[in-house]
């Protein structure tokens, strides 16, 4: 790794820096020349560490992607669940409705407000249950 350089003034020139540079860089490569024990040495361990790094990799991907399908697959299950429920609210409705407009069609409210024996449409259902 080149040295790293100073934010101040110094005497050097950039061309000088790059002449220290490959000096820097030359002397890291004549320690350890191809075909030397080191040089392989070396070269063997990141082979397996390129390796690791490719699996973990790979090993993450795959992981990704499946958690990718088991949350679409969920998401479908609940858009399905979704449909069934608001169909159910909807025949829930409809029965409602309809036994609403049965109710208030046998009810029968009197003109001056007397109740006797006829249930008024306030509360219909608690008086309703009453009778």
């Amino acid at each position: 790794m080149p040295p790293k350089r100073s934010m101040g003034y110094d005497s050097m020139s950039d061309s000088e820096d790059e002449i220290n540079d490959c000096e820097v860089n030359s002397s890291k490569k004549s320690r350890y020349q191809k075909g030397s024990d080191e040089y392989t040495k070396r070269r063997e361990r990141n082979n397996i560490a390129v390796r690791k790094s490719r699996e973990k990799s790979r090993a993450k991907a795959k992981e990704t992607s499946e958690q990718v399908n088991r949350l679409r697959n969920e998401n479908e299950m609940l858009e399905q669940k979704v449909q069934i429920l608001s169909k159910e609210l909807s025949v829930l409705k409809d029965l409602f409705l309809a036994h609403a407009g049965t109710v208030t069609q046998n009810c029968t409210v009197p003109v001056n407000g007397d109740v006797k024996g006829e249930v008024s449409t306030d509360h219909e259902y608690s008086k309703i249950n009453s009778q």
